[in-house]
């Protein structure tokens, strides 16, 4: 299949382990929320999620040490 990929199952575990730890952490849960209030201020669609999505994003990307750090 063109363009698809796998993650080996251990890499698809540990990813989706600091998923979970990032979207039960206390900075996830602050940021999700001020995030939803500045797009529901601006009438953004689907705040909820676009909150939601961008959070995870932003610290997923920042990496382990930010939550570990908090």
């Amino acid at each position: 299949m063109q363009g698809s990929w796998e993650l080996p199952e251990e890499e698809l575990k540990d990813m989706l382990a600091r998923i979970a730890r990032i979207c039960t952490s206390q900075e996830f849960q602050d940021l999700r929320l001020e995030l939803e209030a500045i797009y529901r201020r601006e009438n953004a669609e689907n705040a909820y999620l676009a909150a939601f999505q961008d959070a995870l994003y932003a610290l997923f990307v920042q990496g382990e040490e930010a939550l570990d750090s908090s």
